[in-house]
């Protein structure tokens, strides 16, 4: 992961969760000066809009309100945080310019229409950066990050899982699996997942593992894997025993909640790379 750049203005484009608060406050921290933050309607905090110097609420898919926001408040770079709800972007009411970029789409997925967005953000002077910019204290080493050490059973699955799970994300179906005793439990699609754990704690009737990585050509401007206290509060109810997730391609969002929370409830979190292939 690149460092973080010396900013005095920052745009933000904010969806939903803890992520866009956290980034603004890391920001103010490394000395970005003016944080000017685009919402959307259903999907952003009202928190979020505290921290903005300039703030503005706009519908998904108005992309020529975000552009001409940005080039009014004189902003070249932008970062996008936080999900939009993959609901949200099969029910768009978009704007003109919005309209025209979906009409070229061959494919309408996440990553296609976030990726013709940060093109349109470019063309308009505004650079996307990387989503993990001044959050790289919250990006895990390999190894075990808090928690029950795991048994030699549960390294296996998360080896396992993690294999399985970069080859369905190279396929991009999903990056996430459930797995149990050299199993497969359950496969993220377009649910999410929180529902792949609920499913895969239901048909493996709880102590499962859960793996989640990242694609092999992760585009980290718009998409990036998260791991917080949410994810935690819904393996506890899954039954999940271990989450494990890809090492220096993670974030861990509210990274010290996020330990104390798993070695609170006995979950153990661990941050696998490559090197578990062989096992």
């Amino acid at each position: 992961m690149n460092s973080a750049p010396s900013l005095d203005s920052l745009g933000i484009i904010a969806g939903n969760g803890r992520y866009p608060i956290l980034l603004a406050e890391a920001a103010r921290a490394r000395g970005v000066k003016r944080l000017a933050i685009v919402g959307f309607s259903g999907e952003t905090s009202p928190e979020v809009e505290k921290l903005a110097d300039n703030y503005t609420k706009l519908r998904v898919g108005q992309l020529g309100g975000l552009c001409k926001y940005f080039r009014d408040q004189k902003i070249t770079q932008a970062i996008m945080a936080g999900q939009i709800a993959p609901g949200n972007l099969f029910d768009l009411v978009p704007d003109i310019k919005g309209a025209l970029l979906l009409a070229r789409l061959k494919e309408r997925n996440a990553e296609s229409i976030f990726a013709a967005i940060a093109e349109e953000l470019q063309k308009s002077g505004v650079e996307l950066l990387p989503a993990t910019t001044f959050m790289e204290d919250a990006i895990p080493e390999p190894g075990r990050i808090a928690g029950p050490k795991l048994s030699s059973k549960q390294l296996e699955d998360v080896a396992f899982g993690f294999r399985i799970a970069k080859e369905i994300s190279r396929m991009d179906i999903g990056q996430s699996v459930v797995v149990k005793k050299g199993t497969v439990i359950a496969v993220e699609a377009f649910e999410g997942t929180d529902a792949a754990m609920e499913r895969g704690g239901r048909l493996g009737k709880g102590d499962v593992v859960l793996v989640k990585v990242s694609k092999p050509n992760q585009d980290f401007r718009f998409d990036v894997p998260v791991i917080g206290t949410r994810t935690l509060d819904r393996a506890r109810e899954a039954g999940v025993k271990v989450i494990a997730c890809e090492a220096r391609r993670t974030l861990l969002l509210d990274r010290k909640l996020v330990l104390e929370q798993a070695e609170r409830e006995g979950i153990s979190l661990f941050a696998a790379d490559e090197s578990l292939l062989n096992l």
